[in-house]
Protein backbone atom coordinates (compact mmCIF):
# COMPACT_ATOMS: atom_id res chain seq x y z
CA UNK A 1 0.00 0.00 0.00
CA UNK A 2 1.39 3.23 -1.18
CA UNK A 3 0.32 6.45 0.85
CA UNK A 4 0.91 10.23 -0.25
CA UNK A 5 0.30 12.77 2.33
CA UNK A 6 -1.46 15.85 0.15
CA UNK A 7 -0.16 18.44 2.99
CA UNK A 8 -3.44 19.51 4.29
CA UNK A 9 -3.57 17.98 7.66
CA UNK A 10 -4.11 14.47 7.45
CA UNK A 11 -5.86 13.99 3.75
CA UNK A 12 -3.74 10.96 2.27
CA UNK A 13 -4.26 9.34 -1.13
CA UNK A 14 -3.91 5.97 -0.35
CA UNK A 15 -3.48 3.52 -2.97
CA UNK A 16 -3.68 -0.27 -2.24
CA UNK A 17 -1.65 -3.12 -3.89
CA UNK A 18 -3.14 -4.68 -6.76
CA UNK A 19 -2.23 -8.64 -8.01
CA UNK A 20 -3.16 -9.28 -11.16
CA UNK A 21 -3.48 -12.15 -13.31
CA UNK A 22 -5.12 -13.39 -16.96
CA UNK A 23 -8.57 -13.26 -15.05
CA UNK A 24 -7.95 -10.21 -13.24
CA UNK A 25 -7.00 -8.51 -10.12
CA UNK A 26 -7.39 -9.17 -6.73
CA UNK A 27 -6.87 -6.00 -3.97
CA UNK A 28 -7.43 -6.13 -0.27
CA UNK A 29 -8.67 -2.49 -0.39
CA UNK A 30 -9.35 -1.92 3.74
CA UNK A 31 -6.67 -4.19 5.98
CA UNK A 32 -7.27 -2.70 9.66
CA UNK A 33 -3.57 -3.54 10.39
CA UNK A 34 -1.81 -2.13 7.76
CA UNK A 35 -4.06 1.00 7.99
CA UNK A 36 -2.82 1.24 11.64
CA UNK A 37 1.01 0.40 10.47
CA UNK A 38 0.64 3.29 8.07
CA UNK A 39 -0.85 5.81 10.45
CA UNK A 40 -4.48 5.52 9.28
CA UNK A 41 -6.05 4.51 12.86
CA UNK A 42 -9.00 4.70 12.24
CA UNK A 43 -12.28 2.41 12.77
CA UNK A 44 -14.91 2.57 10.15
CA UNK A 45 -18.45 2.10 11.13
CA UNK A 46 -20.53 2.45 7.98
CA UNK A 47 -20.33 2.05 4.16
CA UNK A 48 -22.14 4.40 1.65
CA UNK A 49 -22.02 4.19 -2.34
CA UNK A 50 -23.32 6.83 -4.88
CA UNK A 51 -24.12 6.10 -8.24
CA UNK A 52 -23.88 9.72 -10.57
CA UNK A 53 -25.43 8.96 -13.84
CA UNK A 54 -24.39 11.75 -15.79
CA UNK A 55 -20.78 13.78 -15.93
CA UNK A 56 -21.14 16.94 -14.29
CA UNK A 57 -22.89 15.91 -11.08
CA UNK A 58 -21.25 17.37 -7.93
CA UNK A 59 -22.06 16.47 -4.57
CA UNK A 60 -21.25 18.11 -1.64
CA UNK A 61 -19.35 20.21 0.15
CA UNK A 62 -20.68 18.38 3.44
CA UNK A 63 -19.10 17.58 6.79
CA UNK A 64 -20.82 16.74 10.23
CA UNK A 65 -20.33 18.40 13.29
CA UNK A 66 -19.54 16.30 16.79
CA UNK A 67 -20.32 14.49 18.30
CA UNK A 68 -20.73 12.55 15.45
CA UNK A 69 -17.83 14.18 12.95
CA UNK A 70 -17.03 11.79 10.26
CA UNK A 71 -13.80 10.36 8.78
CA UNK A 72 -13.80 9.52 5.38
CA UNK A 73 -12.50 6.91 2.64
CA UNK A 74 -13.18 7.13 -0.55
CA UNK A 75 -12.86 5.08 -3.63
CA UNK A 76 -14.64 5.04 -7.38
CA UNK A 77 -15.61 1.50 -8.24
CA UNK A 78 -16.68 2.67 -11.66
CA UNK A 79 -15.54 5.99 -13.66
CA UNK A 80 -13.98 8.98 -12.81
CA UNK A 81 -14.05 11.96 -10.05
CA UNK A 82 -12.76 15.01 -9.21
CA UNK A 83 -12.12 14.68 -5.21
CA UNK A 84 -11.98 17.55 -2.96
CA UNK A 85 -11.35 17.93 1.07
CA UNK A 86 -11.95 21.53 2.44
CA UNK A 87 -10.08 22.52 5.43
CA UNK A 88 -12.81 23.82 7.70
CA UNK A 89 -11.08 23.62 11.50
CA UNK A 90 -11.50 26.83 13.20
CA UNK A 91 -7.91 28.00 14.05
CA UNK A 92 -6.02 26.18 12.06
CA UNK A 93 -2.96 27.11 9.90
CA UNK A 94 -4.86 26.02 6.31
CA UNK A 95 -8.31 26.75 7.18
CA UNK A 96 -10.65 27.13 4.35
CA UNK A 97 -7.72 25.77 1.99
CA UNK A 98 -8.40 22.50 -0.73
CA UNK A 99 -6.92 19.91 -1.96
CA UNK A 100 -8.02 17.60 -4.73
CA UNK A 101 -7.10 14.43 -6.45
CA UNK A 102 -8.86 12.82 -9.40
CA UNK A 103 -9.79 9.63 -8.27
CA UNK A 104 -10.86 6.80 -10.43
CA UNK A 105 -11.43 2.93 -10.96
CA UNK A 106 -8.64 2.72 -12.89
CA UNK A 107 -5.99 4.26 -10.80
CA UNK A 108 -7.44 2.51 -8.01
CA UNK A 109 -6.70 5.45 -5.50
CA UNK A 110 -8.40 6.32 -1.99
CA UNK A 111 -8.66 9.37 -0.56
CA UNK A 112 -8.54 9.80 3.08
CA UNK A 113 -10.15 12.79 4.69
CA UNK A 114 -10.31 13.31 8.37
CA UNK A 115 -12.77 14.93 10.46
CA UNK A 116 -12.41 18.80 10.32
CA UNK A 117 -12.76 18.47 6.28
CA UNK A 118 -15.82 19.63 4.33
CA UNK A 119 -15.75 16.81 1.12
CA UNK A 120 -16.90 17.13 -2.50
CA UNK A 121 -16.80 15.72 -5.68
CA UNK A 122 -17.49 16.12 -9.68
CA UNK A 123 -18.07 13.31 -11.72
CA UNK A 124 -15.51 13.84 -14.65
CA UNK A 125 -17.80 11.20 -17.05
CA UNK A 126 -21.19 9.31 -16.91
CA UNK A 127 -22.14 6.50 -14.69
CA UNK A 128 -20.00 6.87 -11.68
CA UNK A 129 -20.03 4.80 -8.61
CA UNK A 130 -18.41 5.81 -5.75
CA UNK A 131 -17.92 3.89 -2.46
CA UNK A 132 -16.59 5.28 0.79
CA UNK A 133 -15.99 4.77 4.47
CA UNK A 134 -16.93 6.44 7.18
CA UNK A 135 -16.02 6.71 10.94
CA UNK A 136 -19.01 7.64 12.59
CA UNK A 137 -23.04 6.97 11.54
CA UNK A 138 -24.88 9.48 9.50
CA UNK A 139 -26.68 12.31 11.70
CA UNK A 140 -29.62 14.51 9.99
CA UNK A 141 -29.08 17.03 13.24
CA UNK A 142 -25.19 16.98 12.64
CA UNK A 143 -25.04 17.03 8.95
CA UNK A 144 -24.08 20.58 7.54
CA UNK A 145 -22.82 21.94 3.88
CA UNK A 146 -20.71 24.23 2.46
CA UNK A 147 -21.97 26.44 -0.88
CA UNK A 148 -19.22 24.38 -3.68
CA UNK A 149 -19.00 27.91 -5.00
CA UNK A 150 -17.98 29.84 -2.43
CA UNK A 151 -15.64 32.29 -3.76
CA UNK A 152 -13.74 32.77 -0.55
CA UNK A 153 -12.45 28.72 -1.09
CA UNK A 154 -12.19 29.25 -4.66
CA UNK A 155 -12.50 25.63 -5.65
CA UNK A 156 -10.79 25.14 -9.77
CA UNK A 157 -13.49 22.79 -10.24
CA UNK A 158 -12.95 21.36 -13.91
CA UNK A 159 -16.09 22.34 -15.46
CA UNK A 160 -16.26 23.40 -18.87
CA UNK A 161 -16.48 26.97 -19.78
CA UNK A 162 -20.35 27.90 -19.38
CA UNK A 163 -20.98 24.38 -17.86
CA UNK A 164 -23.08 23.98 -14.77
CA UNK A 165 -22.97 21.29 -12.59
CA UNK A 166 -25.98 19.29 -11.73
CA UNK A 167 -26.77 19.61 -7.68
CA UNK A 168 -28.88 18.26 -5.64
CA UNK A 169 -31.71 21.12 -4.15
CA UNK A 170 -29.83 21.10 -0.76
CA UNK A 171 -26.37 21.72 -2.63
CA UNK A 172 -27.68 23.76 -4.75
CA UNK A 173 -28.72 26.49 -1.38
CA UNK A 174 -25.40 25.78 0.79
CA UNK A 175 -24.51 28.96 2.87
CA UNK A 176 -20.74 30.19 2.29
CA UNK A 177 -18.42 29.24 4.65
CA UNK A 178 -18.07 32.14 6.62
CA UNK A 179 -21.99 32.63 7.27
CA UNK A 180 -21.64 28.89 9.21
CA UNK A 181 -18.12 29.18 10.43
CA UNK A 182 -18.82 29.72 14.20
CA UNK A 183 -21.19 27.32 14.07
CA UNK A 184 -18.71 24.65 13.29
CA UNK A 185 -16.92 22.49 15.60
CA UNK A 186 -15.34 18.67 15.93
Amino acid sequence: MQVNDLGLGGVLEIIPKKHGDARGFFSETYQRQRFVEAGVPQDWMQDNQSYSAEKGVLRGLHFQIAPVAQDKLIRVLRGSIFDVAVDIRNGSATYGKWVARTLSAAAFNQLLIPKGFAHGFLTLEPDVEVLYKVSAPYSPQCDRGIAWNDPAIGIAWPLEPGQQPVLSGKDASAPKLAEIASTIHF
